[in-house]
């Protein structure tokens, strides 16, 4: 016993040991840069007078907790940042939940597809494969005033400008092209489906309603989380997507785009708190996500899922002997 807590102990050693490399490149480009973002957000960048003297000071000076006042008031800055805010949860909330049920369906088609599988996984990823900044140009021209988009509908919409239109166009366009992410994450769980589990089912009377929510479902649910919980974290950053498509405008406008716009403005301690905001919104969002629905982020459930195959190569087996 002893001889074994000594092994143990030394690869224990080891690991940590051959981790370090790679703990300490992390807190250089991400430990870092986030207290120092930290330590930004509670400094204001100049141009403040001094009450003492009346005199402009130069250089960064403290302000406390003063930037995360100002973004939660409701004039002002707060005005912005509510509105950037609840922009930025709407874009996620319903672009995810709309992207999770398309995405679901595109991997059971592409799983189910017996002619031409490969030109049909190759056509629904294309939008996923094209740059961000180009599918948002082609979007922009989509919704041009003379665009395609009108002549569809058959009505001139404004969709590039102000109003509930511009976020129609930003959630349109963004799930066009994540879509196919999901669909793909979750293709490659259906994959790893053991066929034994549906032949079971079908020996036991289920229909294709039951088989796809008692058995797919289930055992593909560990991959789809951990891919919503993926493309969920990557919503509440977008950025370049409205910003190229809307430009400035506020219907159209997230988190990242206030503080990006907060910087170009060298007010880089409201931009610091801007960012450390939607960082706490992330992990927040991220820690209730991983609570509520139990996110397999490390890979624990693999076992669960080989012990239903099992179990369903088990009942098949039981199945043919009672028929025999």
């Amino acid at each position: 016993m002893a001889t074994k807590n000594v092994v143990t102990g030394g690869q224990g050693r080891l690991a940590y040991l051959l981790l370090l490399p790679t703990l300490i490149l992390l807190a250089l480009v991400v430990g870092f840069p986030l207290v120092l973002s930290a330590w930004q957000s509670l400094t204001q960048t100049g141009g403040d007078i001094d009450p003492a003297t009346g005199i402009i000071r130069s250089g960064d000076s403290f302000v406390g907790l003063q930037n995360y006042l100002n973004a939660f008031t409701s004039s002002g800055a707060g005005a912005g940042f509510w509105n950037a805010f609840w922009n930025t949860t709407l874009f996620t909330v319903i672009g995810v939940g709309v992207e999770t049920v398309l995405g679901v369906a595109m991997a059971l088609i592409m799983a189910r597809a017996l002619r031409a599988t490969g030109i049909v996984r190759a056509s629904i990823l294309v939008p996923w494969a094209i740059p961000t900044v180009v599918s948002a140009l082609m979007w922009q021209l989509i919704f041009d005033a003379n665009g395609i988009a009108n002549r569809m509908i058959g009505h001139q919409i404004l969709w590039t400008t102000e109003g509930w239109q511009a976020k129609a166009a930003v959630l349109i366009a963004d799930i066009w092209k994540t879509a196919p992410y999901i669909g793909l994450l979750t293709l490659a769980g259906l994959q790893t489906i053991d066929e034994g589990v549906y032949e079971a089912a079908k020996v036991d009377g289920a229909d294709r309603w039951q088989t796809f929510w008692r058995i797919t479902l289930p055992l593909v649910r560990p991959v789809l989380v951990v891919a919503v919980l993926f493309r969920l974290l990557d919503a509440m950053r977008m950025f370049d997507l409205p910003y190229v498509l809307l430009g400035r405008l506020a219907s159209g406008q997230t988190l990242s785009m206030l503080a990006a716009d907060a910087a170009s403005k060298t007010d880089y301690g409201m931009a610091s708190a801007y960012s450390m905001i939607l960082f706490a919104y992330i992990c927040l969002i991220a820690f209730v996500f991983v609570r509520m629905l139990g996110a397999d982020v490390i890979g624990a459930d693999e076992g669960r899922t080989r012990r239903l195959g099992r179990t369903a190569r088990r009942t098949r087996a039981t199945s043919e002997g009672s028929l025999a």
